[in-house]
């Protein structure tokens, strides 16, 4: 094991391997060789096939139907050109809905046809600094994720991802240590309007030249105990351009992590907080014009131990916080940027009351894995607004007064993956359940429907 001095001196020679890329691409150190050339370029497909069909009874959101039923397919054909340590990839999305009506949840990240999802050419440098790290220069149109996807995320849950136009560089060591450095455009999902959801209209997502989002991402892999660190910040600025407004968000968000992965008979531990600095408008009408001063967090805390025999079950206790928008100047309400909620939080889609934004909520979750080819997980989470005022979590309501309190009340989640074909083919079947609370039976724009039952099942075929 190496000690944490010489992974820090290996951060160090980073800034040297920036000032060598910038000066001569084909820099080496040592007697270390580049890599053999390819003999030619060689072609990579693969892709796969989801469908699912999810429903949701007792709606949370207001103004929308009390009960949903969503059918959706969702394709990805990934193609890869390789001529070694140059690679040029294109990825195709094709998602698709059915059923849904002109008041349901459904929304622009749900269906998404025929969208040219990712292309962007790689270039990779070897031995830089030292034998074995490398540097990846990444253009063009991508998807990211970063940690355990809290902030920036392509999760797999959803229909849709968020992806980016721009540029980013990699930098990876033999010892697995990352730093990451990105510039990047957000790009618009599209189609937005109801009618043309429902209609899988094939629209081009849309660039948004505005909106620039900024920032580095580092993690040391190994500081002893096979624990690992890292820390981020990312910027985020928008503005206002024709036929389309925005809150004017410029965002500071800086935060670190740190993790033991789960093992048997051992303990491992997840923590992860972040602060957000900066201005916003309170809305994105054209006459707010008001710059409000953001100060707002979040933080993660787990802890679980995996039982080394049997189904080997991992037992974990969590505890979440994030801040919400009080009576105060400041604006407080924390915003998860292009983070994923499903690993944390529970389903998402036609469901996903949860999320970073004014949340208070300790729980426990149990998984297991009966076999190779069938696992098993189920939690249960308390949840509470962190202020009163503000609207809870990702469900839009709201009781300006705190006259409701901050009891939301309680969710559970149970999902069964079940591989048919190993690394082809896959079922997947899970349900949730909102026990709503006060808040959500006494907020003014509460809905008057009972707790929320949310039920879902995937098919998913690998090619």
């Amino acid at each position: 094991m190496y000690g944490i001095q010489q992974r820090l001196n290996s951060w160090r020679s980073i800034g040297l391997a920036l000032s060598l890329v910038a000066g001569t691409a084909h820099a080496q150190t040592g007697s270390a060789t580049p890599p053999p050339a390819s003999a030619g370029p060689k072609l990579h497909i693969e892709g796969s096939v989801r469908a699912r069909l999810e429903g949701i009874d007792g709606q949370f959101r207001p103004k929308v139907d009390e009960s949903t039923v969503f059918a959706s397919v969702r394709t990805l054909v990934l193609a890869k050109v390789d001529w070694g340590d140059l690679n040029v990839t294109g990825e195709l999305l094709d998602a698709r809905g059915y059923g849904e009506g002109h008041n349901s949840s459904v929304k622009a990240s749900d269906v998404n046809t025929i969208e040219p999802l990712q292309a962007f050419a790689t270039y990779k440098l070897h031995n830089l600094v030292s034998r074995g790290d490398s540097l990846t220069a990444i253009g063009g149109r991508f998807t990211m994720t970063f940690g355990a996807m809290r902030l920036v995320s392509r999760a797999d849950f959803g229909n849709t991802f968020p992806s980016y136009l721009g540029g980013r560089v990699d930098y990876r060591n033999k010892h697995k240590d990352e730093l990451v450095l990105f510039w990047t455009h957000p790009v618009t999902a599209l189609a937005t309007s109801m009618d043309d959801i429902i209609g899988n209209r094939v629209q081009l997502d849309r660039i948004d030249t505005g909106t620039v989002f900024f920032g580095g991402d580092g993690n040391l892999a190994d500081i002893g105990h096979k624990v690992s660190v890292g820390g981020y910040v990312y910027r985020l600025t928008e503005q206002d351009r024709p036929g389309y407004q925005t809150r004017d968000r410029r965002l500071v968000t800086f935060g670190l992590r740190l993790r033991r992965v789960p093992a048997k008979g051992k303990f491992d531990v997840e923590a992860e907080a972040a602060l957000q600095r900066g201005q916003t408008h309170l809305t994105n009408a054209v006459t707010d014009r008001t710059n409000l001063t953001v100060r707002a967090g979040f933080a993660h805390v787990e802890g679980g131990y995996t039982i080394p025999k049997g189904w080997t079950p991992r037992i974990a206790a969590f505890f979440d916080y994030a801040s919400g928008d009080g009576a105060n100047a400041a604006y407080g309400r924390f915003d998860s940027l292009y983070g994923a909620r499903r690993a944390d939080y529970g389903p998402t889609s036609l469901f996903g009351p949860v999320g970073l934004a004014n949340l208070v909520s300790p729980g426990i979750r149990l998984e297991a894995k009966p076999s190779k080819r069938l696992d098993l997980m189920g939690a249960v989470r308390g949840l509470w607004l962190a202020d009163r005022t503000d609207t809870f979590a990702f469900t839009n309501v709201r009781d300006k007064s705190g006259a409701a309190g901050r009891h939301a009340g309680t969710e559970m989640e149970v999902r069964v993956r079940r591989s048919l074909i190993p690394d082809r083919l896959r079922i997947e079947v899970g349900a949730a359940y909102l026990a709503k609370g006060r808040f959500l039976h006494e907020a003014p724009n509460a809905p008057h429907s009972s707790d929320a039952r949310y039920g879902y099942a995937d098919l998913v075929f690998k090619f």
